[in-house]
């Protein structure tokens, strides 16, 4: 019979694997700035660029609100963003949907073949990888960062709904 883990146990497996996802997280932040740097761009045009090849890969393109959403920017920061994009020939804005006001963002054709340069060695080494652990265990761990997410944008949305700290330190009021 396995013993119930310990509060100390649930707290040590934590850190461990929030470590784990920070130091994933600080990776990621390099390997877009490797990037922007082997693209010549500034680091945030090319998070935003990945932002919006990422969407299309999704099959859900993102419109510019979304954009600053999720980098995050101002709109007239995003905006800014978007017309150095379109400028370099990077991105695509269009009017495709019923509503002509709605504006979609598509990365250029040539820009999918440089990301794919760049960043496909790095998916042969991440396949290779994935090839060595069980399909239940891998399925079992997307659940698990799905949950992990879910958990934070919870935490994340109360924080913010509760306010800023006053000037004694005290939790202030969400209003």
């Amino acid at each position: 019979m396995a013993e119930e883990p310990t509060q100390g146990d649930i707290a040590a497996r934590r850190e461990r694997l929030v470590e784990g996802l920070r130091t994933y997280g600080g990776q990621h932040t390099e390997l877009s700035r490797g990037f922007a740097a082997w693209m010549g761009l500034h680091s945030t045009d090319a998070i935003g660029l990945l932002e919006i090849i990422g969407a299309e890969e999704r099959g859900a393109p993102l419109s510019p609100a979304r954009l600053g959403e999720r980098i995050p920017l101002s709109s007239g920061a995003t905006t800014a963003l978007l017309n150095r994009l379109e400028a370099a020939g990077h991105i695509v804005r269009t009017r495709e949907h019923a509503d002509r006001r709605i504006v979609t963002l598509h990365s250029s054709p040539h820009i999918q073949e440089l990301a794919d340069e760049f960043f496909g060695p790095l998916g042969v080494r991440v396949d290779a990888l994935l090839t060595r652990y069980p399909p239940e265990l891998l399925d079992r761990f997307d659940e698990f960062l799905r949950e992990m997410c879910a958990t934070m944008n919870a935490h994340i949305v109360e924080v913010s709904q509760a306010g800023r700290r006053d000037q004694q330190g005290r939790p202030g009021r969400g209003d």
